[in-house]
This record gives structure tokens, sequence and C-alpha cells, in this order.
């Protein structure tokens, strides 16, 4: 997935760090946060390909147990190339979730593109699935829902909070 307007709602503020110089701060959306969990447990690899290289995405990708972290990369087909050689994948068996152009060369290849609500409309216009809620507010945790419901696992989360 793109981090920024993803699993951000694309703003990011600097602020002034011991050392006197900017460290970036992103907010990250908490039921995003769980979703990933899901997926980590449900043995389900995660990773991020991001444009910006920051602190913070570095520490959301080590919490939510992301086997992959590219970051300060707009050139995002090499990497993909690269976490297929890695993953034994193929790009039929990968979802991706995208917001604006530099995501459309990967949507374009994988079995499940993702645009979250808030995206430009030419990767909207490229997606299998436009999630409702915006990037930042839910899309990832809406995506994994779907994932998790198309290969049979999702009542199992319900059943594990004792929802059903």
């Amino acid at each position: 997935m793109d981090v920024d307007g993803v699993l951000t709602d694309g703003k990011y503020f600097h602020v002034p760090n011991p050392q006197g110089g900017l460290f970036e701060v992103k907010m990250f959306d908490s039921q995003d946060g769980i979703a990933l969990q899901w997926l980590y447990r449900a043995g389900i690899r995660t990773g991020l390909i991001s444009g910006r290289d920051a602190e913070s995405t570095r520490e959301r990708a080590r919490s939510s147990h992301m086997a992959y972290c590219y970051m300060g990369n707009t050139e995002k087909l090499p990497i993909f190339e690269e976490i297929l050689a890695d993953s034994g994948l193929t790009p039929e068996e990968i979802a991706y979730i995208g917001d604006d152009l530099t995501d459309a060369i990967l949507m374009k290849r994988v079995g499940l593109a993702v645009a979250v609500a808030n995206a430009v409309p030419e990767v909207k216009a490229m997606a299998h699935y436009i999630t409702a809620a915006p990037g930042g507010s839910g899309a990832v945790r809406e995506a994994t829902e779907l994932i998790l419901a198309a290969q049979g696992r999702w009542e199992q989360i319900l059943r594990h909070y004792e929802v059903i």
C-alpha cells in the first residue's frame, strides 16, 4: 500500500525536534492499525511503498508487523518487482491500496486494486474496489474486511470478539 493519502489523510506536519531540526509527524487511524494486526495474525504479509521517508512511517510499519517497508520511492514498479521476487507471489495474488498517480502503475498489475475514497479520478477508474472511507480514516480497515471476508476469515474475527 501507499502511505500518504492511504494510511494517512495525506497531511503531515514538521515540528521541531530536540536536536534543532524538524521531525515529520503523521496521524494514523487506529482502526487501520487493528486491521493490520489481523492481517499479520492471518499470515497475510503487508507492506508499504512511500515516496516520502519518515520515521513515523517506519514506526507504523514496525508496529504493524509489515513485511515490507520502502520509503523515498516515487518509482514503485522496481520495488514491486523486488517484493514479487522475495515473496514468491504472482501479481494476481497481491492487493494494492492507492490514491494517486504514482500508485496507478501497480494498480494495473495486481489482482485486487483498491482506491481510497479520496483517490484521484484516474486511480478510481482503474480500481476493482473503491472504499467508502477516505485514506487515513479506515480505508485500510475496509479493504482488510473485504479481503478477510473473501477468504472466509471475517466471521472468525467476529467470533473472536464475540460479536457473533
